[in-house]
């Protein structure tokens, strides 16, 4: 009689199926902009970072948030909440708005952990798999990834210097034979361009959503950094109560992106399913740090730090534009935003065959770090492009990473 072994741990480990991931697992796409922030912590030499989209560390009001942290967290704060945000503090974001070219109500907002929670929110509700997603091209791919992260297909738009080209929209979903379930759209100093959509374009979007029946996925973090110009009014303002306007909002880019706290505006109606599907998610928003949030709004801190930072993001656009103009001049083009983070730079001239994300790993050694062009679009193009932030770093901090990615692309364009 032949003895029988019980298989071991080890062996079940090593005979065992391939893991039963769900079908969304293979559209879980990463992001190379968060994925920076772990790449530039491994780097021992000096780098000039215009990569990750973040505050200048002067910008952030962190000793006010440590005496506030010191002086109202309780046991009040250190508990669940309501998942539609503390009371105390939607009611002072209400009472903000209301000053602001973006007014809201009550019935209208639910506070969310960051921004990038409230697009989770936008897709759980909207997109199903196979749903047309119409995205800008180049765009905010943690946003485009969100939408893949549910099974959208995608439809890339370009952009100009007045934002989505949304005359050529109804051309390009034609030719898809699909009808957009949602538009997703960063209006306002758009991420990566620093651009505007212009108010034609505009009321033109509006009117295709209603045509459509698709969602206006309205994700705006840079409104309240208008440093030049004047307001162009928001899809809230321009067909107010429009339930086919979900506006994504966030603290993160006017106060700190640490604290990850923002809000949705939304219909009414839509209301009671985002605090449904956000109890599925988190339960509700990291609590202490709103009450940090709305302490700060209530000591009345929030408009003067808004207009010192606007003037601090103002004076460092101008650097890097005269620094670009200076080091490099005609071999590159770059839009001129007026407000927001970022500069998109385009490659011309010997630079034109550049391809960025080989430039990225001779810049990283050279000391500055951005973000490539096709890291910028879900599709991988805009490879002779990149962006670049100017609101993290100083004028002189500037001045010298522009100086050596103008090395880094000498280098590249004399390498045979």
């Amino acid at each position: 009689m032949t003895a029988t072994t019980e298989p071991t741990t080890h062996d079940l480990r090593r005979s065992a199926p391939t893991l039963p991931l769900a079908g969304r697992a293979k559209d879980l796409v990463g992001s190379m902009i968060d994925s920076s922030t772990s790449l530039l912590a491994a780097q021992s030499h000096d780098i000039v970072r215009f990569a990750m989209g973040s505050p200048a560390d002067e910008a952030v009001p962190a000793d006010e948030f440590r005496q506030i942290a010191g002086e109202i967290l309780d046991n009040s704060s250190f508990t669940y909440g309501a998942t539609e945000g503390e009371p105390r503090l939607l009611q002072l974001l209400v009472d903000y708005l209301a000053t602001t070219p973006d007014p809201s109500s009550h019935e209208r907002l639910v506070i969310t952990t960051g921004g990038m929670q409230g697009l989770d929110l936008a897709c759980k509700l909207f997109v199903d798999p196979g749903d047309l997603v119409i995205v800008e091209s180049p765009t905010y791919t943690n946003g485009s990834a969100t939408a893949l992260s549910y099974g959208a297909q995608l439809l890339e738009v370009p952009v100009d210097e007045d934002g989505m080209q949304v005359d050529a929209l109804e051309d390009l979903v034609a030719h898809t034979r699909l009808t957009p379930k949602a538009i997703y759209t960063i209006p306002t100093f758009q991420n990566p361009s620093g651009v505007t959509l212009s108010e034609e374009r505009r009321r033109e979007l509006l009117r295709l959503a209603h045509q459509w029946g698709s969602m206006i996925i309205d994700d705006d973090p840079y409104g309240l950094l208008r440093f030049a110009g004047t307001d162009i009014p928001t899809f809230q303002t321009l067909s107010p109560q429009d339930p086919l306007v979900f506006s994504v909002r966030t603290f993160s880019k006017i106060l700190a992106p640490g604290w990850r706290v923002g809000w949705v505006d939304v219909d009414p109606s839509l209301r009671q399913l985002l605090i449904n599907g956000k109890q599925a998610m988190d339960t509700c928003t990291n609590v202490p740090n709103q009450h940090i949030v709305a302490e700060y709004i209530a000591r009345g801190g929030l408009e003067d730090h808004l207009a010192g930072i606007r003037t601090l993001y103002r004076e460092r656009k101008e650097a890097m534009i005269d620094s670009i103009r200076r080091h490099l001049g005609d071999r590159v083009d770059t839009t001129d935003p007026e407000g927001g983070f970022f500069l998109w730079v385009t490659l011309r001239e010997e630079f034109a065959e550049i391809d960025t994300r080989e430039l990225f790993e001779v810049a990283l050694a050279d000391g500055v770090a951005f973000i490539p062009g096709p890291a910028l679009s879900p599709g991988g193009r805009f490879r002779n492009a990149l962006r670049l932030c100017f609101a993290s770093s100083t004028p002189e901090r500037i001045d010298e990473g522009i100086r050596r990615l103008t090395t880094s692309l000498e280098k590249m364009a004399h390498t045979p």
